[in-house]
């Protein structure tokens, strides 16, 4: 590793390490905790995979701890603006000095074999500032699949599946199961896993999974229950608990299903943290923030961001829009990465705006924007092409007409680059008249 003097040197030579492309398997990290003297080892945690909703429930997780007075570290994934947001102590981001710490540790730790990925690098950031900052509880996001995934080197007390979907096939699998496996792969032996998986062939994996490691599994729909009330609260139905009157500051009628896998957690985690109260529960739920998906922006002009980075997620973003805004003159604004099915999401999505303005995040994985704008012309009304993702929104926003929505979509590194052009002042929300 080169000498590194300041903040972005590091992340100049850590971004360098992606040329190393993606390396499932975990001797290298393994090899790299020793040598930091195992930080995993130094605190609980908890394991957050699947396909969608690892980041809603970790950071609610993580609130309602923080809530009942523990000390909480959160690790997640990708981050929108600042590499900072990946790693946070008691809902604050590491400093820009932390980083360069961080890095020389883990640097010196880092030769002798195979040079690690930019994920295991980071990864072992985290766990080493988590144990250096004394934390109670980590809760952590897998980055890709579970089994061969970087993060999966910790023993949780409790783990978490979110769902399943088709994703990373080539590194995850084609078929539901053969990612389901992958998934399953951080269920540890005795420790309780709680699942939001509906496919039967997925479940059939993820139960035989548990049985064979001798884990309790807790199934929504089976085990834990929630019911939408009038009003926007909802009433959770547990292993033992049942809790009404509970509201998630998260938008989207799918963060009620993200809110029961992590209220089933709390059910388990009552004797680890035995003065974790329902008063926590509804704090950590009413308080928790997470930047970029179905992020109210602004209110006039209404402005909204939401990842919707994979298919199922697109779905989910198509419901709410139909729900919430039906009837609105919506402007999209979108860019996809060249490894998503970006025709069947802009199947739900073009349709329900009067307007695409296509774009490209400036990664290489991002698909060009004239590919984006050829195939949404056949879906709806006006199809622009701005590759530029502050210009494409600098354009929405301009020619933005009162009581419409303009929303950024279909990539976090769209996203990304949409909330760093408002942070900079490059792109300014200006009330309309």
């Amino acid at each position: 590793m080169p000498h590194i003097r300041t903040h972005d040197d590091c992340l100049r030579t850590m971004f360098a390490l992606r040329r190393f492309g993606i390396k499932l398997g975990l001797a290298t990290m393994r090899r790299m905790l020793a040598g930091l003297g195992h930080p995993e080892r130094r605190f609980r945690s908890i394991h957050i995979a699947g396909t969608n909703g690892k980041g809603s429930v970790a950071s609610t997780l993580a609130a309602i701890l923080r809530h009942a007075g523990c000390r909480v570290g959160l690790y997640t994934s990708p981050h929108l603006v600042r590499f900072n947001e990946r790693i946070a102590i008691d809902g604050r981001e590491i400093s820009d000095a932390d980083i360069v710490r961080l890095y020389r540790r883990v640097a010196r730790v880092a030769v002798g074999g195979r040079e690690p990925t930019f994920f295991e690098f980071t990864t072992a950031m985290a766990l080493d500032e988590f144990a250096r900052r004394r934390v109670d509880w980590a809760v952590i996001e897998t980055g890709m699949g579970g089994r061969l995934d970087a993060t999966n080197v910790i023993r949780p007390e409790v783990s978490v599946i979110t769902n399943i979907s088709r994703e990373h096939r080539e590194y995850l699998g084609a078929t539901i199961p053969q990612i389901a496996h992958e998934k399953a792969g951080i269920i540890k032996r005795a420790r309780p896993v709680v699942t939001g998986v509906r496919q039967a062939s997925a479940l059939k994996v993820v139960r035989e999974r548990a049985q064979a490691l001798s884990s309790p599994l807790y199934r929504r729909g089976r085990d834990f229950f929630t019911r939408r009330e009038p009003g926007g609260t909802f009433t959770y139905r547990g292993m033992a608990h049942v809790w009404k009157g509970l509201a998630t500051a998260l938008e989207g009628a799918h963060q009620i299903e993200n809110a029961a896998l992590v209220l089933a957690a709390c059910e388990l985690l009552t004797a680890q943290v035995p003065h974790l109260t329902l008063d926590h529960i509804r704090a950590g739920l009413g308080g928790v923030r997470w930047p970029g998906r179905l992020e109210r922006v602004s209110e006039n002009p209404l402005v909204i961001f939401d990842g919707a980075h994979n298919l199922d997620a697109a779905r989910q973003l198509a419901r709410h829009l139909t729900d919430r805004f039906s009837g609105r003159p919506i402007t999209l604004v979108v860019g996809i990465l060249d490894d998503k099915p970006y025709r069947a999401m802009l199947k739900l999505l073009a349709p329900l705006a009067t307007r695409v303005i296509a774009t490209q995040a400036a990664i290489n994985r991002a698909l060009p924007a004239a590919r984006i704008a050829a195939a949404a012309r056949p879906l709806a009304p006006r199809v622009v092409e701005i590759p530029e993702v502050a210009k494409a929104f600098d354009h929405a926003l301009a020619s933005a007409t009162p009581g419409g929505l303009t929303l950024v979509a279909g990539s976090l590194y769209v996203v990304g680059e949409a909330r760093a052009a408002v942070a900079s002042g490059a792109v300014r929300l200006k009330p309309l008249t």
